[in-house]
Parts: C-alpha cells; structure tokens; sequence
C-alpha cells in the first residue's frame, strides 16, 4: 500500500511562486501524494491564487491563519492538520523554489529505511547556491553553533527541508515547543534527535529565491539563537 503523503508549503507573500511550485510538485506525479498550503493571510494575494488552484486540484489543501505569525509556527500548524488527516509520510519545504521538489522522490525512497530525512547542503554534494558570501558564511557558523550547543551530529541543523515518518511527529508534544521563529526548525529536530530517531541527510543544491522577498529579517535569527540553548535545558 502506498503510504499517504502530504508536502506542506508556508507561505506568505509568494503570488510569484506558489502558482509554479504547486505544478512542480504535482507533476512529479507520485501516487498519494497531496499538497497543504499553511497561508498567513497573504496581502500580495498568494492565498486567492492557491484558492483557485484548488478549485482544480483536489489534491490541493488550504489552510488560512489570520495575521503573519512566521513560517515555524505555520509548520507546525501544519503538522497538526497532516495527522489529523492521516498522514503517513509527511513533508516540509519552502514555497520559494529554494528547495527543489525534484529531491520529492528520494526523500521518499530514504524515509523507506529511516524516520526522518533532511536535504542537505553540508554532506557531499550538497551546495549553497546564488547566495552572498556573507549569507553563506553567517549560515554556516549558525549550523556549527546548533550543532555544538545542542549536540547534535547532524551535518546540517538548519535545513527545512525535511522528510518525516508520521510517528516522529506524534512522538513530539507540538504543543510544548517554546520556540517561536526560525529556531522552531531546530527544535523539532532536536526532539528527534533526542528521542533517538534514525535521521539521514541527502544532498541537495539550495538556490537562492529568484522571485520574491525574503521573510527572513536579522531580528528573528538573534531570537534563533538566543533560544536555541533553551533547547537543551528543556531536554536536561
């Protein structure tokens, strides 16, 4: 039997990308497979725009949270809903194209072996790609800081772009996470971490968006990493 799989996209503000994304995704073609859109009410009309896709495509799901409340917590909201709808396999990735659907299939042919999956840049044949030096550098020193101060061998902490068996989701509390903006990437790994999952990473090629704005602002990543040694106490 085929397991259910759903891919959740957060998304605010991508009208350039959703209407692309969405096609590439399924046109992939893989059996089983649906699509959950987690919109913080969008102004730039990317929720209107996944609405009427959806009017097409029963495989598209639609999910409105009023205000902009970040993409971690969107993520998380949309972990709930894939359980409640009986996902089996569930996937999280950016709506932007900086995380290529084409890794899609082999992040479902991994998950077969292991629990949780990530796409890598950090592993061999993994790359950082039309991003500053400086964007790069301050990634790079993020990951090696996460994985010091959690403990963690994993090559690349960061990545959101990652691939779950149902069971690692349901073995987290969602409701107790104390993270509230990108360190919420962090954490949820850490939680499988710690609970001893067995994670791989797969190498991927991360591209910088082409279109559109980054959400990501230099407030949220000082909050990242001042939360990030919360994280361990809250496991001591």
């Amino acid at each position: 039997m085929t397991p259910k799989t759903i891919v959740v996209l957060p998304t605010y503000n991508e009208r350039e990308n959703i209407g692309g994304i969405i096609n590439k995704i399924l046109g992939l073609k893989i059996k089983n497979l649906s699509i959950l859109i987690v919109d913080d009410n969008s102004p730039d009309g990317t929720w209107e725009i996944a609405q009427e896709l959806s009017k097409k495509q029963p495989r598209l799901n639609l999910l409105l949270r009023k205000g902009k409340r970040g993409r971690g917590l969107a993520g998380i909201e949309g972990f709930r809903y894939c359980l409640n709808h009986g996902a089996d396999v569930i996937i999280e990735m950016d709506a932007d194209f900086s995380h290529d659907p084409q890794y899609i299939p082999l992040f479902l042919e991994k998950i077969k072996k292991y629990d949780l999956v990530l796409g890598s840049r950090a592993v061999k044949g993994g790359k950082d790609v039309g991003r500053s030096f400086f964007r790069r550098l301050i990634t790079k020193l993020a990951n090696s800081y996460t994985r010091i101060t959690l403990g963690m061998r994993i090559r690349d902490c960061n990545s959101g772009y990652r691939c779950f068996r149902r069971k690692v989701l349901e073995s987290i509390n969602l409701g107790n996470i104390v993270s509230e903006g990108p360190s919420i990437v962090q954490e949820i790994l850490y939680e499988a971490y710690t609970k001893r999952f067995n994670i791989a990473e797969v190498p991927i090629i991360f591209r910088n968006r082409t279109m559109g704005k980054t959400k990501l602002r230099n407030k949220d990543l000082i909050i990242s990493y001042i939360t990030i040694p919360r994280l361990r106490r809250k496991n001591d």
